[in-house]
């Protein structure tokens, strides 16, 4: 196959109903793969082969195929199998849990197992593992899902599919002034006024927080460094958290008066401090500069 562009990608997601592949598709999704969801067998080909007519359109291509297809998923083992004879890299990912999660989880969203016919939940359970076994054991990855809840899944396949140089929290650092009100999006706010306010000194009043001027009245005053010291640790802490439970963006709110020196300032020493955190893009916005 000759289409294919170099490092391409392919993953299989497929497994026992019930045992997490909606989750997993969005947590690839998330990462920037192309997933196809419910894809039958005989498409994989011809979708991996458009990609590479499309160039780099999708490189990296998660195709979701289950039991769903009826019929058509025994034509799954033959597709991987031509897939593996390709160019491209092909992994199949299996996702399963035990039949007492699997039972619990049916039952939970009150849907019947597509296997189920007129019998019972652990009927079509059982009919439906024993129709996979073969495809379980020739899975490249098996990832039991029975004591993972939502988070802790996303997780795992953050953890296993994400790119190295993939951020996992998008950090906006955002300077504002309270008298134009609170960011409605903030996470965390942080209250500047605690700092003299170069809007008294009349050599300083005209400039910004961006000013070297300005920055450097503000992070002289007594308090800012230790401020700053004190609140990147504290901001290491939850970014972390963040990581750990797929939270995808937060915003930092650093808040004075007008929005206009201190925040500022503080705003672009914070988002220095914390660029270089693993795992974590950083950018800052000065929401009221500008305004009267």
């Amino acid at each position: 196959m000759t289409s294919e562009t170099p490092g391409e990608e392919l993953l299989i997601v497929t497994g026992m109903s019930g045992a997490g592949r909606s989750t997993a598709a969005d947590a690839l999704e998330d990462l920037g793969w192309y997933v196809v969801d419910n894809l039958p067998p005989a498409m994989i080909k011809p979708l991996v082969e458009l990609g590479g007519q499309a160039g780099t359109a999708f490189p990296r291509l998660a195709a979701v195929v289950d039991i769903r297809g009826g019929r058509l998923f025994s034509d799954l083992q033959a597709a991987i199998d031509v897939m593996r004879h390709s160019d491209i890299q092909v992994q199949v990912l299996f996702l399963d849990a035990d039949d007492a999660t699997l039972v619990r989880r049916f039952e939970q969203v009150r849907r019947p197992h597509p296997l189920q016919g007129g019998g019972t939940l652990l009927d079509g359970i059982r009919a439906e593992r024993a129709r996979l076994a073969d495809l379980r054991g020739d899975a490249d990855i098996v990832l039991d899902t029975s004591r993972l809840n939502v988070h802790q899944l996303t997780t795992a396949i953050l953890d296993r599919f994400a790119a190295h140089d993939t951020p996992r929290v998008s950090l906006t650092v955002q300077s504002f002034g309270f008298k134009y009100g609170l960011p409605a999006d903030a996470d965390v706010v942080a209250d500047m006024r605690f700092l003299p306010n170069p809007f008294w000194e009349p050599e300083l009043a005209p400039l910004d927080g961006r000013d070297p001027a300005v920055r450097d009245y503000v992070l002289a005053q007594p308090g800012a460094g230790e401020f700053l010291d004190a609140f990147t640790t504290a901001l290491g802490i939850a970014l972390e958290g963040y990581r750990r439970e797929n939270k995808r963006n937060a915003t930092v709110a650093v808040g004075c008066t007008g929005g206009k020196h201190r925040s500022v300032a503080m705003a672009e020493e914070l988002a220095a401090r914390l660029s270089g955190t693993p795992g974590v893009t950083v950018s800052v916005r000065h929401r009221d500069l500008g305004r009267e």
